[in-house]
Formats: C-alpha cells, structure tokens, sequence
C-alpha cells in the first residue's frame, strides 16, 4: 500500500509534474507565466497541453473541462473527450494549446446579473496556470476563469485574481518603502476551515426539506442536543471515521492539504481545516473538498449537509476564513518582526487591515450575505452579524501607547515612536481567542470567521484583499510624498488608530449591550441579505473596487442583480416546499393522529362509560386546535408567496420577502412544531431532529 506522501498530489498536474514532462526551455517559460504573469506564448501552450495529455491518459482520463466557478457558488465542467477522426476512420487523443487555453460554455443558463440574455448565449472560459490542473474520474480538469463574449466576469475566480494582484500591487509599494528592493512578490493566503453535518441517507431521502433545500424547515428541539457539549472534539465514531479516512485520501491524491479534522459542538457536526496556500489555490480547493465531501459521503450511506443552519436552536456550519499576506521570500507581513524596522513595518500592515475593515464593514458583511447565512449569524459558535475587530489585550495595549505616545505597559520605559524608539517585543500568540468576533488577529493571521458553510470563499478574499489594497495605497502616496519618513509613519499609524477604534472591540460579540454598543459607535448591524445588499452600490464601494480593477461598475450591478434573485429564490422555494409539506403530510398526520385518539377513547367509553377519558379528550381538542391554527397559517403563506410574485423590481420583492413572507413561514412552523411533541412517534410523517442528529451513532 503507498504512503501518503507517495500519492500526494497523484492525480495533479503540479510542478513535478510539469519538470518530468515538459522540456526545460517550455517548463521556464511556463513558471515564468505562473510566477510573473507574463503572457503564455502559443507554442509553450501546445507543449503544455500535449504533456497535460498524455499524463491524463496515462492516468485513466478520456476527457477534458474548462472547470470554473460560476455565479451560482458552486462549480461547473463540460466535458469533452480527446478523441479526433483520423484520416482512416478511427481516433486518436489530441488536445491542442488552443483548446488548453480557452473554451466556449453557453453563458446565457447561468446567474449572471442580466449580463447575458438568451440570445446572448456565448461565454468564454480562460486557462489559470496559477492553479494546477488535477483528475476526477476520468477527466481531466483544467481551472478556468469565466467571462462574457463582452469581457466581463461571470465568475467568482477572475475578481478574486483581480484582488489578489491589487493587494500585491500596493503592498509592493510598501515594502519598497521600507528599502525592501528584492521582494517581488507579495501573495495573500488562506486556510478555511470547514464544518458540515452528516447524517444517514435514510433520514435525508425521508426528508423533503432537507432535499430540496438544505434545511430543515420544521423540526421540534430533541430532548437532548448540544447542552452538554460532550460531542466537541470528542471520540470520532466508526462510522464517521471510515468516512473522514476516505475524504483524506481522496482530497490528498488531488493535492489538497486536508489536516485538521474533529468533531464540532452539534451531534453530527465535524470540521475539516486544511494548511493555508495561496487564496486563489485555497479557494479552488475549498470548491473541490465540499464536492468531494458529498461524493463520498454518498459512499458510506451518509449525506453531507452543508448549509449554513440545517437545524433550527441548534449550532450553524461555518467557514472560518483564516487570512494572512507573505512576500514570495516566505515573509509573512502580518507577523512581528525581529527588529524595530521590522515591528513599524508590521504595525503598518496592521493598522491597514484595521482601516480597511472599517472603512469597508458593509462590504465584507455583503461578501457573505446568502438567505442561509442569515439564519447562522448571531447565533451559537457564529459571529453577530455587526462586524467588529479583536486585537487580544497585547496589541490593544501597543496601539493605545502609539495612539497617545505614552508609555507602554508592557515595556514601561518610553513613549511609543516609531522609527526613534525602541518598540516592545511582540510574541506570537499572547492573547487569547474571540470565537464571537467577525474578525479576529490570531498571533501571524486574521480568522474572517462569517463565512457561511456552503458559500465560496472567493467573495470574501475578494472584499478583503481590495479594502486592503486599498488602505495600502493611501499610506504609499503620503510616504511617497514625505519629507521625513519616520515622522510620517509615526503619524500615520497614530491616526489610523485614533480614526478607526471604533471597529475594535475584544469582549463578547454574544451580548445584548454590544448591539447598542455598536450602534453608537456608528458600526453598520445589517441583520439580512436585503438589508445590507443595497450598500454593494453605494458611491464608495464602487469607487473602491473599480479604482482597483476588480470590478466594472457594469459587473458590480450585475452582481448585485444575481444576488438579489438568489436571495429571493431560495426564500420562495423553502416557503413553497413549507406549504407542500404542510398541507401534503403534516395536516393528514395530524388529523390520522387526532381520529386514533378520538376512536381510542370511544373504544374505552364502550367498555367502561363511567371513565372521563381526560387524556384523549385534551389531546383531541389541542390537536383539533393546532389542526385548524396550521391551516389557517399555510393558508396566509399560500397569500403571502403569491403576493411576491406581483412586485415589478427585486428590491421591492426582497424587502417584502424579508418582512412579509419569513414571517409567515415561522407562524406556519410554530404549529407544526408543537404537533410534533403531541403526536405519536409512529404517526409523524418525517423523521425528528432526535433521529436525525443522532442518526450517525
């Protein structure tokens, strides 16, 4: 049996591979693309792509895709196979540069903002030699970015790489400042961590809501849950095990860094965090790993849930989006350094972040606005929805000195100058964790904790790496401009903490005086999609992320269009799945139920007319009752969902959705929920959250 260094990476196209299969001059020219962004030349791309070949070919493969991430949130591939007609009537594989390079998906099928009608149909997709090629099945998948037959982006991949080379663009520019001259690269990464639900197949298929949503729209709390919290990080059951065991192996042989894995505080809730690559990489991945999840889950009976709240009082799935910058010297800009020069420089990049998620709050709550994420936010082991900062007590304490050049504790010997000074000594990890903040420093990176469990990093990244890049361009056109640098740094950095405390915050994100709190400190609080989508267009936002070229402002609109449509979709598709199952299967077992009662108490009254039948009578008037409060509910939704066809734009339906339409789906599944306790086990027509979060034991 190999080891798994020995398969590591077996079923992708990486460097290795490339050195073993391209000659020497194709191989320069290609890393030279990769590492530089110079421009791929046609005859290095037919070599590449004859190698790509006959390696997939080697390995099984008979087909090759344009694999891209399209507005949906998940991925996409049409296949092709390798064959051509030979002048003999047979075949033979090819698969030429032109082909490696660029493919033509119809465009016009997916979300796309009303950038592409029906007659409209022609997209593009464009090879990323900064992201390996690697083998599923029998396919080859090269990853692709994904635009209109205009040129504009329909995917989450290509602003992504646009943030990514805005961030190294500005961040550049610092450290030359900082007499860095050899460095040429400055790339951000990330490690999302990532937490599912897994349960039975059984109770999956016997569940409508869950199939075609993701979620449980009814379901009465289980006598038991997760109070004790004796399922986190607790022993790993067989079954679960076997699955996770496969999972490695399958995300290891595609080159995926899969590392962490344990139990999270849910009863059938795991995580898996993986060793952090380069965003755009890691994004890749993090697309790979929940497809993989839900394919070998179906191997072992099971079914991977990755919606951000599948259960109602019962923990939410995130990805926590752990994010740092390192030069390509392996530097990591986010880390104190060795020497003052260094720790000015560090705290400069700090307080970039800082400024940034200040000045760009709504956009980095936009960036993992969904219908699902709504439900998660604000809840147990999830961030509230207003987006706050944790530093820890140590580096509070350095930035307060430096904001009011008075001595620091720590050291308490100077006042706190940049550049002149001697600064503290910064430690790795001398602060403890915030699991209630958004955004937390962690000793080398900063964990963006929001992310929802079943959305792409890439909108996150993309919103981070662009305030950022941002922030950095400002401090680089005053230093540029300095007459004395120190001065000007000492300053800035001073400022830059005075302007923007507001966004740091290191006590309990959980209580209900931190929602004031924030309010007065003019923190935004956009508790849902419809609330804080609408500022994605705001004159600011739009200057910000087309003075970077991350977005057109004809992409942001269309974005925000596909967003929207999104949000309002998938509400309307769980209140109509509510009424299917309300009037189909929970009415009827209800009323079945209430008639076993009724006739068991006749059947005691015949044989002893002197018994009261206490029980069967109280049951019978309170099933009677919730009987007629369930319909009468599913009647008002039924009102409710029509009504919201009738609005001419999606703001104005999104708005009533939010107001009109949650609302009656949780008076419809207040009822349901409370004639679930009553009726017998036997009689309930789908499974409980007691045999579905258990389900896996």
């Amino acid at each position: 049996m190999e080891s798994v260094p020995e398969y590591f990476g077996s079923l992708v196209f990486d460097d290795r591979v490339m050195k073993a299969h391209l000659s020497a001059s194709v191989y320069a020219s290609l890393r030279k693309t990769i590492d530089e962004g110079e421009k791929l030349d046609a005859k290095v791309a037919d070599a590449v792509a004859t190698a790509m070949r006959e390696w997939a070919v080697q390995h099984g493969a008979t087909h090759f895709t344009h694999w891209f991430q399209p507005l949906t949130g998940i991925t996409a591939e049409k296949h092709d196979s390798f064959i051509s007609r030979a002048p003999d009537g047979r075949v033979i594989m090819e698969f030429s540069g032109k082909e490696l390079i660029k493919g033509e998906p119809d465009a016009s099928s997916f979300p796309s903002g009303g950038l592409r009608a029906t007659f409209e149909a022609r997209g593009s997709t464009a090879w990323d030699p900064t992201s390996y090629a690697f083998i599923k099945g029998k396919t080859l998948c090269i990853p692709t970015a994904f635009c209109s037959y205009g040129g504009e982006a329909l995917d989450k991949k290509t602003p992504l790489l646009r943030s990514m080379e805005a961030l190294n663009r500005q961040a550049l520019r610092i450290l030359r400042l900082f007499g860095n001259t050899t460095v040429k690269h400055v790339a951000c990464n990330v490690g999302p961590e990532q937490e599912y639900f897994l349960i039975t197949r059984e109770m999956y298929d016997r569940r409508p809501d869950l199939k075609f949503t993701g979620r449980t729209l009814f379901g009465a709390m289980p006598p038991k849950g997760q109070e004790m919290d004796d399922h986190y990080f607790g022993s790993i059951v067989p079954k679960v095990a076997a699955f996770m065991n496969d999972l490695n192996e399958e995300l290891w042989k595609l080159g995926i860094f899969a590392k962490t894995e344990h139990n999270e505080v849910a009863p059938g809730q795991h995580e898996l965090a993986p060793i952090f690559t380069t965003t755009n990489v890691a994004t890749d991945h993090n697309q790979l790993t929940m497809e993989i999840m839900q394919r070998v889950a179906e191997k072992h009976g099971l079914v991977c849930l990755l919606h951000e709240k599948p259960f109602a009082g019962v923990n939410g799935s995130g990805k926590h989006n752990n994010w740092s910058i390192s030069t390509d010297a392996g530097q990591n800009l986010l880390s104190p350094g060795e020497t003052p020069h260094d720790d000015a420089q560090f705290l400069l990049f700090l307080c970039a972040v800082i400024k940034a998620v200040d000045d760009y709050q709504d956009l980095l709550r936009i960036s993992v606005a969904t219908a699902g994420n709504d439900h998660r936010l604000g809840a147990n082991e999830a961030p509230p929805a207003i987006v706050s900062m944790f530093l820890g007590d140590e580096l509070n304490g350095v930035l307060e000195a430096i904001e009011t050049d008075s001595p620091y504790a720590g050291v308490a010997k100077t006042q706190m100058k940049l550049g002149v000074d001697v600064l503290p000594k910064f430690n790795r990890d001398t602060t403890d964790r915030n699991r209630t903040s958004p955004f937390a420093f962690t000793g080398n990176k900063f964990e963006f904790r929001m992310v929802g469990s079943a959305d792409s990093i890439a909108c996150a990244n993309i919103m981070l790496n662009t305030a950022v890049a941002e922030s950095l361009r400002i401090y680089a056109d005053r230093l540029e401009k300095a007459d004395n640098f120190a001065d000007t740094l000492h300053d800035m950095i001073r400022k830059t903490i005075k302007d923007h405390k507001r966004i740091i915050f290191n006590g309990n994100g959980y209580d209900e005086s931190w929602i004031k709190e924030a309010a007065a400190r003019g923190l935004c609080n956009f508790r849902t999609t419809a609330d804080c989508l609408p500022h994605l267009l705001d004159a600011k936002n739009v200057d910000l992320l087309t003075r970077h070229g991350v977005y057109s402002e004809t992409e942001l609109k269309a974005r925000y269009g596909a967003i929207l449509e999104t949000y309002c979709k998938t509400i309307l598709i769980e209140a109509k799945t509510m009424l299917s199952m309300a009037k189909t299967q929970i009415l009827p077992a209800v009323e079945a139920y209430t008639a076993t009662v009724a006739t068991a108490a006749q059947a005691k009254k015949a044989l002893c007319p002197s018994l009261a039948c206490a029980y069967e009578t109280e049951t019978v008037e309170r099933l009677s009752a919730l009987t007629d409060r369930i319909a009468a509910e599913a009647a008002k939704l039924e009102q409710t969902v029509a009504a919201a066809h009738a609005f001419r734009t999606m703001e104005e339906q999104s708005v009533y959705i939010r107001d009109a339409v949650r609302g009656a789906m949780l008076s419809l599944r207040t009822p349901c929920d409370e004639a679930e306790t009553i009726v017998g086990k036997g009689a309930w027509p789908f499974p409980t959250y007691a045999d579905i979060l258990f389900s896996t034991r």
